[in-house]
C-alpha cells in the first residue's frame, strides 16, 4: 500500500470517528455539536493542505528517481518558495549537476581510452569475463596477421595462432618474449582490471624485432671487429715468418727437411683458410647499404640456378620454376639478392642431401617468392634459433649464412619467413 493511500485512509477513519463521537456526545447540545463539527471541518481542510505539502516533495522525489533511473541528468526543479521543499530541491539539483559532470568526464575518458587503444603502437587484446576476445586494436591484428572477424568473440583457448599459444600459459601480471618464425620477436604482457567487481584480462603485444636486431648487430659487430683485428695481426706476423723460412735455400737442398717443408706449407694453407674464415665474419659487419635498381627476379633466379646446377646434379637434385610469362620486377641490389638466393638454395640442398626437388614459385599478385624443398625439415627447437647470429645446425657451420640473408632482406625492407609447413616440405618466403 502506498504512503499516500495510508495517509488518506488514516485521515478519513480519524474524522469519521470524530464525527460519530461528536454526534453521540454533543447531540443534546446543538451549539457544542456545531462547534465540534466546525473543528472537524477545519481539521479536514488542514489535513488536506498538509497532504498536498507532503505529497508534492514525494512526487518530485519520484520524478527525480525516474530521471536517474533513465540516466537523464538534465532534469532539474525550480524552487517553490517553501523552505523545506527548496532545501530538498537544492540538494537534488546539486546532485544532478555532479552526476552530469561525472558522466561527461567518464564519457570523455572512455572516448580517450578508445582512441588511445585504437591508435596505440602496441597491440592490445581485451578479454571478457570468460576469456573470449571482446576487443582487439588494429596493431594487434597487424602483428598477428589475422582478420578481426577470425578472432573476435572467440576464446583464446580455441585459437591456434603461435602467439596466442604462447599467451595461454602466461599468468596475469607476467611478461615474456616470444620469437615467431625465428625472426620476429614479441614482448607479451598479460594483466587485468576490475569491471563490476570481477577481474577481466587484457594482453599487450609489442614487437621488439628492430631493437633486438640492432642490439645483436652492435654486440656481434664489436666482437667480430676485435677478433678480425687480433687474428689479422697474428696471421700477418706468422705468414711473414713462414715465408721467410720457406725462402731459405737450406730447407729445399736438404732431403731430410721435407717433413719441415710440408709442415710449413700446411701452416700457410691453414693461415689462408683462417683469413677466409675471418673475412666471412667481417663481410657480415661491413655489409653495405643496398644499391637498389629495377631488376627482373626471373633473371636472378635463373642465374643462381645455373651457378648451382652442377652441385645439384651431383646430388640428383632438380630445380622447378613456377613463373608467369611476364617479367617480375623488384627494386633491389642484384648482387646482394644473388648472394641471398645462393645461401637459400645451398641450405635447401644440404637439407635434401640427395634425390630431391627445389622449386621457385613467384606470386605476382601478393609480390612473394617461395622457395620450397623436400628435405628433412626444421624441428621446432631449430626454428626458434634459425636466424640467431652464429647458430648453425651443421657440425662445422659458422652460422653466418642465414644471418647474412636476414640482414640483406631487412636492409631491403623485405619480409621473410622460413618454416616446415608439412612433412618434407620446407618453405622460405620472401615478401617484396
Amino acid at each position: 500500500m502506498k504512503l499516500r493511500t495510508k495517509y488518506m485512509l488514516f485521515v478519513v477513519i480519524l474524522h469519521l470517528v470524530a464525527v460519530v463521537l461528536s454526534f453521540f456526545i454533543f447531540r443534546q447540545n446543538k451549539i457544542l455539536f456545531i462547534v465540534s463539527e466546525i473543528f472537524i471541518i477545519i481539521s479536514i481542510i488542514l489535513s488536506w493542505q498538509l497532504f498536498k505539502e507532503l505529497i508534492q516533495p514525494l512526487k518530485l522525489l519520484m520524478q527525480g528517481t525516474e530521471a536517474i533511473k533513465d540516466r537523464d541528468f538534465n532534469v532539474k526543479f525550480l524552487p517553490t518558495g517553501k523552505y523545506e521543499m527548496d532545501e530538498l530541491i537544492a540538494v537534488y539539483n546539486r546532485m544532478i549537476d555532479e552526476l552530469r559532470t561525472e558522466r561527461t568526464k567518464q564519457e570523455q575518458q572512455h572516448l580517450f581510452l578508445e582512441k588511445l587503444i585504437y591508435t596505440s603502437p602496441t597491440g592490445i587484446i581485451i578479454l571478457d569475463y570468460e576469456n573470449n576476445i571482446q576487443q582487439v586494436n588494429p596493431k594487434a591484428l597487424q602483428l598477428l596477421d589475422v582478420e578481426e572477424k577470425d578472432i573476435l568473440s572467440k576464446s583464446i583457448h580455441e585459437l591456434s595462432h603461435p602467439v596466442i599459444e604462447a599467451l595461454k600459459s602466461l599468468e596475469s601480471g607476467k611478461a615474456k618474449t616470444f620469437t615467431f618464425n625465428g625472426i620476429t620477436t614479441y614482448k607479451l604482457q598479460k594483466s587485468h582490471f576490475i569491471d563490476r567487481g570481477f577481474p577481466r584480462h587484457f594482453i599487450m603485444i609489442e614487437e621488439l624485432t628492430v631493437e633486438i636486431l640492432m642490439a645483436e648487430k652492435k654486440a656481434y659487430g664489436k666482437v667480430i671487429r676485435m677478433m678480425a683485428h687480433e687474428v689479422n695481426n697474428s696471421i700477418g706476423s706468422v705468414n711473414s715468418i713462414l715465408q721467410s723460412a720457406l725462402a731459405s735455400k737450406n730447407i729445399w737442398t736438404e732431403p731430410t727437411n721435407e717433413p719441415l717443408q710440408n709442415a710449413l706449407q700446411v701452416a700457410v694453407e691453414r693461415n689462408y683458410n683462417l683469413n677466409i674464415f675471418m673475412r666471412n665474419f667481417a663481410d657480415l659487419v661491413r655489409l653495405p647499404q643496398p644499391d637498389k635498381k629495377k631488376i627482373n627476379l626471373h633473371t636472378v633466379i635463373y642465374s643462381v640456378a645455373r651457378l648451382m646446377e652442377m652441385k645439384a646434379g651431383e646430388k640428383n637434385i632438380s630445380f622447378q620454376y613456377h613463373f608467369a610469362d611476364a617479367p617480375f620486377y623488384i627494386s633491389a641490389d642484384s648482387r646482394q639478392m644473388e648472394q641471398v638466393l645462393i645461401n637459400i638454395v645451398k641450405n635447401a640442398m644440404e637439407a635434401i642431401e640427395a634425390n630431391g626437388i627445389i622449386s621457385f614459385n613467384i606470386n605476382s599478385r601478393i609480390k612473394e617468392l617461395t622457395i620450397t624443398d623436400n628435405g628433412k625439415g626444421i624441428t621446432p627447437a631449430e626454428a626458434a634459433q634459425l636466424f640467431s647470429p652464429f647458430y648453425s645446425t651443421k657440425k662445422d657451420g659458422q652460422g653466418i649464412g642465414l644471418t647474412l640473408v636476414k640482414e640483406v632482406l631487412l636492409n631491403h625492407d623485405f619480409g621473410l619467413s622460413l618454416k616446415t609447413v608439412a612433412e618434407r616440405q620446407t618453405e622460405f618466403r620472401i615478401r617484396f
